[in-house]
């Protein structure tokens, strides 16, 4: 019997590790500033594989040379992803008034460190610059609980608290089995069934998270404008106009020079796929 608990429990050790496992370097902990303060995120030195620093980029940021500080950042981004590089891209792009590419690096950044009020906060600052205004469908009550509850930690930190569950579980088992005492064996009972709740909700959480980063659906209008249409072609009905800046949902992006897109207002069309980049 005590071989099949200890046996269950690193297999569940090894589904935890194995669900909450995405890379560290693009899930640091921000402490940045917001655009309206013309400040930028400060971290760590790091030279990548281009010979380029992070601390390049900010110096030209600091300088007032955007176009210098997005061309760092961009090449940095190709060496791998981070979220505060696309925060100071974000930023970057802000400045020179390209309010789309702003949202979209904001997006990018948000989609690594979900829970930063400060990414959140600038993104809704460019956001308030755009034209379109869609009125999103309302969820239920607890949908919408429920995508609060994981985004207010990264997957990382989903990893963590996983991990400090599950030796607190093996901790609440071995009281439960080895105890003489029948308080010690309720409590290690119930404090194990406890544990073993938040062990699977942290996976699950962070599966999410992990499945929203590598499978990305989401894209932001990089156009002007562009006409949405009821059909994959440049004869299909004009349904409604969208302005750069304006998130999507790519619902099919099978086809090569098109993609079927909905709306928050549940709104659907097609649009070129050039209009369009993938957050």
């Amino acid at each position: 019997m005590i071989k099949k608990i200890f046996v269950l429990a690193f297999g569940l050790f090894i589904a935890m590790t194995s669900f909450g496992q995405v890379s560290s370097d693009s899930l640091q902990n921000a402490n940045d500033s917001v655009v309206t303060e013309d400040s930028y995120s400060e971290f760590p030195v790091v030279a990548l594989g281009s010979g380029l620093t992070k601390a390049a980029g900010d110096s030209a940021y600091m300088r007032n040379d955007y176009a210098s500080a997005i061309q760092i950042y961009e090449t940095l981004l190709k060496d791998g992803e981070a979220a505060e590089v696309y925060y100071n891209l974000g930023n970057s792009y802000y400045k020179s008034e390209n309010i789309a590419r702003a949202i979209l690096n904001y997006e990018r950044a948000l989609l690594l460190q979900p829970s930063n009020a400060d990414i959140r906060a600038n993104l809704e600052i460019a956001r308030a610059k755009t034209i379109d205004k869609v009125i999103p469908v309302a969820e239920i009550f607890f949908i919408s609980w429920t995508k609060s509850l994981i985004n207010c930690l990264n997957v990382d930190a989903w990893g963590y608290v996983g991990i400090v569950c599950f030796f607190l579980l093996l901790i609440s088992l071995y009281f439960f089995f080895f105890s003489k005492q029948i308080v010690w064996k309720k409590a290690g009972f119930i404090t194990g069934i406890v544990f073993l709740i938040v062990v699977i909700l942290t996976n699950v959480f962070a599966f999410q998270q992990k499945h929203e980063i590598l499978n990305r659906n989401n894209a932001i209008v990089l156009t002007p404008s562009v006409t949405v249409r009821s059909t994959p072609s440049d004869s299909g009905t004009s349904l409604f106009i969208l302005h750069e800046g304006r998130k999507v949902e790519i619902k099919d992006a099978t086809m090569r020079e098109w993609r079927e897109i909905r709306l928050e207002d549940g709104k659907v069309g097609w649009v070129p796929a050039s209009s369009v980049e993938v957050i």
